[in-house]
């Protein structure tokens, strides 16, 4: 039987990503088992997650997740290139994982692994390196250096969200030497983060009037939107049925960030430029610190530090990864070398049989209830208090702030 990995933050799980998984299963056969390594409450985009982890976990194996293990907030909040590597390592320890599976914009994973292979080439740093010293972005001189050194269609990949993490997904498989095939599936719908999908879907007149070519899907970005508006009428034909009822709570309602922008405006208002320069990609040798000081200083809002830090050089994404961290207390040194544990959210009956597998064959520790936190090494058990530390700071962005300890009482969901 093969068992395909897929790294995500299923933000929330969708068609599109239960299309992902049935391609998957197409290709491969369809006895393939599923092992997703998922983002817990925080995200890549710096945000917390529309619903609690244990919720979207649930929504994974409703959607052909059969085990859904977590990617640590060090890793799930940060660059591509290190939510890639985050995820690989996971996959990998696990053992049991032959397959890697990731969605793009071109759906040639020939083409990503010349782009990845340009990439860690050594005339790369060097190509990188004068384009960077013209002060232009980093992603513009990424993809100009490519276009020296492989040509214009390599580096036209880059220019795309998917097909730029999947190509970090194959260095990161080389790097780690893992012993996972790197496959992709071509994404269907809606670009990453857009919008207005819903408003160009084709009607499926064979399944009635008002229903959702299935074809055609939102981004997750487009859903999360109209969920926090509370259309929920408008979002729910982009989910799985049964979706709507596990994210509908009207005792606990959604999260949102804007919830603790004050607290987050009162944490970059007293930072120094040593603390900032303590985050991992602060860009201290660049003067960045100094900048975010100032903008701390200034602003009024967190928007307006957004704004006034933000420079064609530093983009917004990469300040708001700033700001999370700070929010969080985290710091570059919160960030081990390499995972310490692989930590279970959700399993279903193939998914236990998968778990009984990888406690043979992980090269991890393997954490099904928060009690055997206690028992890992002290690295492993730091880093676990720490996603404890990050629930809880996730439980304020909600109307009716959630208990503290939730990290410590939450055991993995079954299906």
């Amino acid at each position: 039987m093969r068992t395909a990995g897929i790294i995500c933050e299923y933000n929330p799980f969708h068609r599109g990503h239960a299309w992902h998984l049935a391609q998957t299963k197409r290709l491969l056969g369809e006895n393939t088992a599923i092992v997703c390594v998922m983002s817990g409450h925080w995200t890549q985009q710096a945000d917390c997650a529309i619903a609690d982890k244990w919720t979207r976990a649930r929504l994974a194996l409703m959607g052909g997740a059969d085990l859904v293990l977590e990617l640590p907030t060090p890793w799930a909040a940060a660059s591509a290139e290190t939510f890639a590597r985050g995820g690989v390592e996971v996959l990998a320890a696990t053992g049991v994982v032959d397959v890697l599976s990731f969605g793009s914009e071109c759906g040639d994973v020939e083409a990503l692994q010349r782009a990845a292979a340009c990439l860690d080439a050594p005339e790369y740093p060097a190509a990188l390196r004068v384009r960077l010293e013209q002060g232009k972005p980093f992603a513009a001189c990424r993809q100009a250096a490519v276009e020296a050194l492989a040509g214009p269609e390599s580096a036209s990949l880059l220019r795309k969200a998917n097909n730029n993490l999947g190509v970090e997904y194959i260095r990161a498989v080389r790097t780690l030497d893992a012993r996972m095939t790197p496959m992709t599936v071509l994404r269907r719908g809606a670009p990453h983060n857009s919008m207005g999908g819903m408003d160009t879907h084709r009607e499926d007149g064979a399944a009635g009037a008002g229903t959702v070519d299935r074809m055609q899907f939102a981004s997750a970005t487009e859903i999360r939107w109209n969920l926090l508006e509370g259309r929920w009428d408008r979002a729910e034909p982009y989910l799985l049925p049964g979706a709507r009822e596990r994210l509908e709570d009207s005792l606990i309602g959604l999260p949102a960030l804007k919830r603790v922008e004050q607290v987050m405006l009162a944490r970059v208002r007293t930072m120094t430029a040593e603390d900032w320069a303590a985050l991992p990609d602060s860009g201290a040798s660049e003067g960045l610190p100094e900048r975010l000081v100032r903008a701390g200083r200034r602003a009024e809002s967190i928007p307006a530090f957004y704004a006034q830090a933000n420079t064609r050089r530093y983009t917004e994404a990469r300040v708001r990864r700033l700001l999370l961290w700070a929010f969080l207390g985290l710091t570059k040194a919160d960030r081990p070398a390499h995972v310490p544990y692989l930590r279970v959210l959700g399993l279903n009956e193939r998914g236990g049989g998968l778990l009984r597998r990888m406690k043979q064959a992980a090269s991890l520790p393997v954490i099904t209830k928060p009690a055997h936190a206690r028992a890992l090494e002290a690295e492993g058990r730091t880093l676990f208090e720490l996603e404890g530390r990050c629930t809880d700071l996730y439980g304020l962005c909600f109307a009716r702030p959630r208990p503290c300890a939730l990290e410590w009482t939450s055991s993995p969901v079954v299906c």
